[in-house]
This record gives structure tokens, sequence and C-alpha cells, in this order.
């Protein structure tokens, strides 16, 4: 399935706002259970990954206004509107059904990216 299949908002959201397979994994884990405060050490564990990627992904959550600090020190699933909090729904329904389209657009986000980064430090002869 070619990312073709997915909605032009759920597209938009992905190349603006998802950095990595990893940070829309945690994202999905915390909208999996909103009322529960995760730690890093409970989305390590759920995700298999180190607990200082899974506090940095948390916290990335947190500044775009995807999540925030719990008073216990963990964090909650907590979309800063209403209208953020229905396009990740869109993301998660449309995720469960054309994954495969949803992380190659990611990772040709990254591949961009790269690419970007790369051309930025090429030579370049100037003149003859």
């Amino acid at each position: 399935m070619t990312n073709r299949a997915v909605p032009d908002a759920v597209r938009r959201f992905i190349l603006t706002s998802i950095p990595s397979v990893p940070f829309l994994e945690a994202l999905l884990l915390l909208r999996s259970d909103p009322s529960r405060s995760w730690t890093s050490a409970h989305v390590a564990a759920r995700l298999y990954i180190g607990n200082q990627d899974a506090l940095e992904l948390l916290q990335g959550l947190q500044q775009a206004g995807m999540a925030e600090r719990a008073e216990d020190g963990g964090f909650l699933y907590r979309p800063r509107s209403g209208e953020l909090a229905g396009t990740v729904d869109e993301l998660a329904r449309t995720y469960t059904r054309h994954l495969v389209g949803i992380t190659d657009l990611i990772h040709s986000r990254l591949e961009k990216r790269a690419r970007q980064f790369a051309d930025a430090f090429r030579w370049r002869k100037e003149g003859g």
C-alpha cells in the first residue's frame, strides 16, 4: 500500500509534526490509555528502546502540545486542542489500515532532510 492511501490531512500532519516512527509509536501509546501517567520506563519497555530515548520522545510530545506532565512526573496524553486530538485520532485509524504507507511517508521525509543536509555541505566548484 502506498502512502497515497493516507488522507491529505493525515499526510500534512505527518510531514509537519511527526519526526520519526518512534515518536509516532509513543504518541499512539499515550493515546491508547489517556488516563495513565506514562513514565520513560513504561514507554521504554513498551517500545523496546532505552529510558533516555523514551524520555526524549515524551518531552518531544510535550513540546509539540500532544502531552503534558502529570503531577507524579509522568506524561499524559493531552492534545492542546480538540482539532489536534481529532487529527491524532484520524492518524491512529489510518495507521492501523496503512502502516506501511505511513512509515514510508515518515522515512521519505527523513531521507529528504538528510539529502538536503548533505547537499548543504557538498563542495561546488565555481568557474572552470
